[in-house]
């Protein structure tokens, strides 16, 4: 382990699919936290790249385990001759709150917990991922945070992958208990999609996102969508029958697999 996170705790296998739990210290939190992670069963030598899945408001690590239906995602997968090559952290988004939206807050930052303290906690327990490059994916307030990680941080992620996402923050009011400015702490750009998608026009990282026709949220994904295509970004957007429910979240993850491995084949070739 590195010495950031000497008291990291990993569990052995809880389930035949090769899923583990993590609890570690958060310098950017200022707390335990913890991590729900999918450890395939490769050569200790491959060098895994980090698929990290976030979840939404009121939500917790094991939600994409439990509710989600990963495994049975990953199985269908298999049964089609497609791979994962992924170790899948699913974080929690920092327990404070109805949810962290994934940005600073007053006393903590959600933010760097999720693109600085993950992948060193799953690389101190696991020395063979790969997180030069990150895969970023999420539901909801889980989808926002992963689109903006993305856009923010196009230098060192490689694909982004949404479902339901929250498109602009002023969405989560609706859904949480703590006031807006709390979510505003780091300044109205830093928490812009479209901000980052400006600033980072050159570099953005393959992007795909989706929603539920009967969604509450549908609105706000089409106006991304059209946001996108005025700043001329390329990216996949679909619609599909469903609403902010978890069968349509586990019903889609699938694509979300899909698309980040086709990412990491066409990586691994180039």
């Amino acid at each position: 382990m590195t010495e950031r996170f000497t008291n990291a705790v990993l569990s052995p296998a809880v389930d035949d699919h090769g899923t583990r739990m993590l609890t570690v210290y958060s310098s950017a939190l200022g707390r335990r936290a913890d991590i729900t992670l999918y450890v395939p069963e490769v050569d200790r030598a491959d060098r895994l790249p980090l698929l990290i899945l976030l979840h939404g408001v009121h939500g917790s690590h094991w939600n994409w385990w439990a509710l989600g239906g990963l495994a049975a995602s990953l199985q269908k997968l298999k049964a089609r001759g497609d791979s994962c090559p992924f170790i899948i952290a699913m974080p929690s988004d920092g327990h404070w709150g109805s949810g962290t939206a994934y940005v600073p807050h007053t006393s903590f930052n959600a933010e760097a917990w999720i693109i600085d303290d993950v992948p060193a906690a799953v690389k101190s327990v696991l020395p063979n991922v790969d997180t030069t490059r990150l895969y970023l994916a999420g539901l909801s307030m889980g989808g926002y945070g992963a689109i903006r990680l993305g856009m923010k941080y196009a230098d060192r992620v490689t694909g982004v992958s949404a479902h339901s996402s929250v498109t602009r923050i002023e969405q989560l009011v609706d859904h949480v208990q703590e006031p807006l400015s709390e979510f505003l702490y780091s300044g109205a750009e830093n928490v812009d999609i479209m901000h980052w998608v400006r600033q980072n026009r050159e570099q953005i990282p393959s992007l795909r996102f989706d929603c539920g026709r009967e969604d509450s949220l549908l609105e706000g994904n089409r106006a991304l969508h059209e946001a996108l295509i005025t700043a001329g970004v390329e990216h996949v957007y679909e619609e599909f029958d469903g609403g902010h429910t978890w069968d349509f979240w586990s019903a889609h993850l699938l694509h979300t697999l899909r698309f980040m491995s086709a990412l990491a084949a066409q990586r691994k070739t180039d």
